[in-house]
């Protein structure tokens, strides 16, 4: 059966943790494992405009020595002149892994249903789980263990959000969630990761008050409020979500060495000041690069079968 990448929960939480432990190899051994997928191919379908997601997918499928092959949605027949299926299983037979970026999940999910190659979600509606792996690498590298630490999200409970509630059922921190009301995240997914927490550790805090969830916070997490394909409520939000700016004051509330995460392209001026966004406490551009190796360590793993690496030397 072919292993997927959907969202967090396709790898539970010990593949979590091993695709975490190979992110941090692949950093640590820069140029070292240009042959370890060599003669490879990897598909990249864009139903969405990408900067970070496209460069570093081409970047990781580059260091482990294959070729990355961009396709967009004008050059494609996918949904329309060929089903989802039949698409699937053509390109099974051309390629290494297959991305995509697109609107909703069940696309994905239908992609992988007739794939008999590892499909990687690059980011959908309902999840971003490329973008979780590389937040929590960033996290680790500031704190190391990440059990026990509170961990604030202030902003939309959006696809960011969904992974990150994911990612705290299996490492064992506490998110704590400031939303308006009317735009908290998914409490399905609330609950499954609560759950997870019991067993795991740490704890899923839903609350209006962003400064409530920043208070003794050791990172500091936000993103645009209004999500690609829904700009026409840009105006409507920033009334809406109003208070909800990530600025010196907030983040004065959060714990001593508190960082700061947001996972681009940021809105400065809306969820976020320039004084945050350049400042000390800002960890976005390490969390940028580190969508490389998490990426890196995704296809690796998903191709060869080897989590632990045991391949690399």
């Amino acid at each position: 059966m072919t292993d997927h990448f959907l969202t967090l929960d396709s790898l539970g939480a010990e593949g979590v943790r091993e695709i975490l432990d190979l992110s941090h190899r692949f950093k640590r051994e820069p140029g070292r494992h240009r042959e370890a997928l060599a003669g490879g191919r990897v598909g990249m379908i864009f139903d969405k405009p990408s900067t970070r997601t496209r460069v570093s997918l081409e970047d990781a499928a580059w260091a482990l020595g294959m070729l990355p092959i961009v396709l967009r949605p004008d050059e494609l027949q996918l949904g329309h002149g060929e089903t989802v299926a039949d698409t699937a299983r053509v390109l099974s037979r051309y390629l290494s892994a297959l991305t995509i970026r697109t609107f909703a999940h069940t696309r994905v999910e239908e992609l992988a249903a007739h794939s008999t190659i590892p499909i990687i979600n690059a980011l959908t509606d309902e999840h971003h789980p490329c973008q979780a792996l590389a937040d929590v690498m960033t996290l680790e590298e500031a704190f190391g263990d990440l059990g026990g630490r509170r961990i604030a999200f202030v902003g939309d409970g959006n696809n960011v959000a969904h992974s990150l509630i994911q990612a705290a059922g299996y490492l064992g921190f506490t998110l704590a969630i400031a939303t308006p009301e009317g735009y908290r995240p998914d409490l399905a997914i609330v609950a499954v990761a609560r759950a997870r927490c019991e067993a795991n550790g740490g704890g899923i805090e839903l609350v209006d008050d962003p400064r409530e969830a920043v208070r003794a916070a050791d990172a500091v997490y936000t993103d645009v409020w209004a999500s690609m394909g829904k700009e026409h409520e840009r105006e409507e939000r920033r009334r809406i979500f109003a208070g909800y700016t990530v600025d010196a004051a907030m983040m004065a509330g959060a714990a001593q060495g508190a960082i700061f995460l947001h996972c681009l392209p940021a809105h400065r001026g809306d969820e976020v000041t320039d004084e945050v966004m350049d400042g000390s406490q800002s960890r976005v551009w390490d969390q940028a690069e580190n969508r490389v190796y998490t990426e890196q360590a995704l296809l690796y793993a998903l191709i060869s079968g080897d989590r632990r690496a045991e391949r690399l030397g």
